[in-house]
């Protein structure tokens, strides 16, 4: 008896603590795609053209890195670092394999405010002799990097929010021109940061409400001060970088690796610069000395958390936003899937765990997403690699980027911005196909450029949901005119046959809790007149039932297809005794040579 109740218990046990253990395993596989991928890795197939893909994608990784951290107003070493750590992250994280998840401009725009609002410029005299011991670099240095880091730190608390409260399925409200305008006016803004660069300019920080204009009216007013070395090096390199890029594009099917046209360029600058001394001889702006090795993880500072609240929310939308879309559409071209629940909480782990390595915020960008697609990439293990090569590049070849000049570096980011830009051509297809869609794109590229990224983007979301209201009630249903009516027939087991009628009824919008009322109504008023239509066949059909009961023979001449069918349906018809002719003289025929005309009474009638 006890060993059957320890049987008992041991199988009441297993039943209770085996589901429990599948659970935790699929879970940690919809948690953690890496074990999904890793697992199936094939590294005969994938493990070349992902080197290949890496080594290609650090190129750009470490030049958008510098240069986004300048964006970011700090300094350019700490985009290095924002380029290692949430690569890494949201390579374990997130189910993109072709996303390429880093510093990114949108996103470094927005944390630009927090920093230069709580460190100005105008703090750097009172700290500028003062060095800390990380890394040696200035206390102002490490007070702004302190405020774009608890920018990163607070936007990913709230993307991991986000994902615990299922979020990710809000994204409907995201529609394509939305994206697509808030995506191309940020990319306006951040090439008119670099104006300054381009054009070797002193141009105060200038932010708010339309500043992209006031940033031009200074450009126009000060126009005598341009530098024309900077002027002229940066036309050569956007120039250099445009076409060998369109040779890149056009000839990749001819040839397996493409020349990394940023990397020599990036040599190149940097060795002229060297030789041709040009910081002293021409006051050309360089990137200057980047510190080697990583810092010691630290907390953001909390304290300062209420006052970057703002640019958090900007940093947590715009930055899941964009990189949603790319994840998205290298899903649809591969064809694999991706969770919009997961993906928040991949980017949101990627810019909380960064914060505490110096790291501005993070999210996957257009460029590099775009690279990964034409060297071939198959898997995050081509971000990986990356990492390994801005790890060399942070450790070993920092110093030489020193001479690096700041209007090369501003090029590469303009060029880098191409795919963003070109997003105009989408007016053209939204007016072809919706007017609506079309006046939603310019208002939200309006309210992009006059405010910010953030404030487009919230813009577009009112417009589309204000859209929708308006357009589901006054949804039209509509009954097909143009066809003929359906028929289909039924075989009973008796194998006798049921004709039954098939209204096509259409309705030009999804339906759902705002229409559903009004449809109601249509499919009623649709009804109500298809009953309306048909009450002659039933009255004939009434008249024939009652002429029978009185013994008075009826017979029906030139009647049209759907009386007969009526009458079929409806009337009690005799088989043997057809009623329905071509004519009238067919039917009087009929009549007397049916069974004799002895046969008829004499209160017959025709």
């Amino acid at each position: 008896m006890t060993g059957a109740k320890r049987k008992k218990r041991s199988v009441l046990w297993t039943k209770m603590h085996t589901p429990h253990c599948e659970d935790f395993k699929q879970w940690c596989r919809r948690r953690l795609p890496i074990l999904e991928w890793a697992t199936r890795y094939n590294l005969k197939e994938n493990l070349l053209p992902d080197t290949v893909s890496g080594i290609m994608l650090a190129v750009q990784q470490v030049t958008q890195g510098l240069a986004f951290a300048v964006l970011s107003s700090v300094h350019p070493v700490f985009g290095l670092y924002g380029s290692l750590f949430p690569a890494i992250i949201y390579a374990v994280f997130g189910m993109g394999r072709h996303v390429s998840t880093g510093t990114f401009a949108l996103t470094s725009l927005i944390s630009a405010n927090a920093v230069e609002r709580l460190v100005p410029l105008s703090s750097q005299n009172l700290t500028a002799q003062s060095n800390t011991s990380v890394l040696g670099l200035s206390d102002f240095e490490m007070q702004r990097i302190s405020v774009a880091a608890a920018v990163s730190f607070l936007g990913g608390v709230i993307q991991v929010a986000m994902f615990v409260l299922h979020l990710g399925s809000a994204t409907f409200l995201l529609t394509e021109p939305v994206i697509s305008a808030m995506t191309t006016g940020a990319a306006t803004h951040v090439v008119t940061s670099q104006v300054k660069y381009l054009l070797g300019m002193k141009i105060p920080y200038i932010s708010g409400p339309l500043g992209f204009f006031y940033i031009y009216a200074h450009v126009f007013q000060n126009i005598k001060s341009v530098r024309l070395e900077a002027l002229l090096l940066s036309l050569l390199s956007i120039v250099v970088l445009v076409l060998v890029k369109e040779l890149n594009e056009q000839f990749k099917r001819k040839i397996k690796i493409v020349l990394p046209v940023d990397l020599v360029l990036i040599i190149a600058a940097s060795f002229t610069c060297y030789c041709t001394n040009m910081e002293n001889t021409y006051g050309l702006e360089v990137v200057g000395h980047i510190p080697k090795g990583i810092p010691p993880p630290r907390v953001p500072p909390m304290r300062i958390l209420s006052a970057v609240i703002t640019e958090a929310f900007g940093v947590a939308f715009v930055g899941y936003v964009a990189s949603l879309a790319l994840a998205q559409g290298s899903a649809k071209k591969f064809k694999y899937s991706v969770d919009d629940n997961q993906e928040l909480l991949a980017h949101g782990l990627s810019n909380v765990i960064s914060s505490f390595f110096f790291c501005i915020p993070s999210a996957a960008a257009m460029g590099r997403t775009a690279g990964l697609y034409s060297t071939g990439a198959r898997t995050q293990v081509a971000c990986l690699i990356s990492c390994v090569s801005v790890l060399m590049v942070i450790y070993a070849a920092g110093p030489l980027l020193y001479w690096l000049p700041m209007c090369v570096l501003a090029s590469i980011i303009v060029v880098g911005l191409k795919g963003m830009l070109i997003q105009f051509r989408d007016l053209r297809k939204y007016w072809n196909v919706d007017k609506i869609d079309w006046g939603i794109w310019v208002s939200t590229y309006i309210f992009s450029i006059c405010f910010a990224a953030n404030v487009g983007l919230l813009f577009g979301v009112v417009c589309t949901v204000a859209v929708v209201i308006g357009r589901f009630p006054r949804a039209k249903t509509l009954s097909i005119k143009n066809m003929k009516e359906m028929e289909f027939k039924l075989k009973r087991e008796v194998d006798d046959e049921t004709v039954h009628q098939v209204k096509i009824v259409l309705i030009n919008n999804p339906l759902v809790f705002l229409n559903a009322k009004k449809f109601r109504a249509d499919l009623m008023n649709i009804i109500q007149r298809e009953n309306t239509s048909s009450q002659p066949h039933d009255e004939i059909s009434k008249v024939y039932t009652d002429s029978n009961s009185k013994s008075v023979d009826v017979s029906f001449a030139h009647c049209t297809a759907s009386l007969i069918r009526a009458m079929k349906y409806c009337g009690n018809l005799d088989p043997e005794k057809p009623i329905f002719f071509e004519s009238v003289p067919a039917a009087l025929s009929s009549i007397h040579s049916n069974k004799s005309l002895s046969k008829l009474s004499d209160h017959s009638e025709i």
